[in-house]
Order: structure tokens, then sequence, then C-alpha cells
């Protein structure tokens, strides 16, 4: 624990995938929020068919979703986010004409219902 998705538009080709999740998994661990750094998963899908809004101009999104267990603080999470927000921020240069959204959900998982094991 925890899970991070993040989703973002196939356009947005400089985009370096690997990069943003080592950054966003270092960004988890310094929040001290983690028992171990083996905890954080995170994984990456590049969305070929989008639409954001009505508009005809070129437009993409970088999107995060953490799960973690329940529990938390709303201030924890907000920090969370926040920090998260800051590293989505910072993975620049975006595509020049292309109007980018980025984005933060956390979703709690049912502690008393989650499983979890270790092999090797």
């Amino acid at each position: 624990m925890p899970h991070l998705h993040l989703e973002h538009t196939a356009n947005l080709t400089q985009l370096d995938i690997d990069k943003a999740l080592l950054r966003l998994n270092h960004a988890l661990v310094a929040s001290g929020q983690f028992g171990a750094e083996f905890d954080i998963k995170s994984r990456a899908v590049a969305v070929e068919r989008f639409r954001v809004g009505t508009g005809l101009g070129e437009r993409g999104f970088v999107a995060v979703r953490l799960a973690l267990l329940s529990g938390r603080s709303p201030q924890i999470k907000k920090q969370l986010s926040e920090s998260l927000l800051a590293v989505l921020q910072d993975l620049g240069p975006w595509p020049e004409g292309v109007q980018v959204q980025l984005s933060v959900e956390l979703l709690d998982i049912d502690r008393d219902s989650y499983s979890k094991i270790a092999i090797g």
C-alpha cells in the first residue's frame, strides 16, 4: 500500500513516464506516511482515445489516483495530494499549443477488507 495510478493522454509525447513514476514514488516515501518504499506500487496507462471538453483546440491531461488504506486525516490527505500535484507540475516541458490539465485524487481503501502478501 499505496497504489498509484497515473493516466495520461498519448499526445503528451515528451512525458517521461519512468521519471514521473519514480518522482511520484519518492514524494510518497518523503511524506513519511508509508512503512517501506517497497510498499509503494505505481503504474501508468496512456489513453489513446480521449476528449477534454468540447473545444476544438488540442488538449491533454495527466491524472493521478492514489488509493491508500483508510484512517488518515483530511490534512494528511491534502498534503499528499499537494505534494503529488507539485511533482506533476515539475514534469514539463509540456507540448506547445496543448492545454494540459493535471489532477490528483485520493481514494480510501477499506482497511478491514484489504489483503496483501509479498512473495520472495
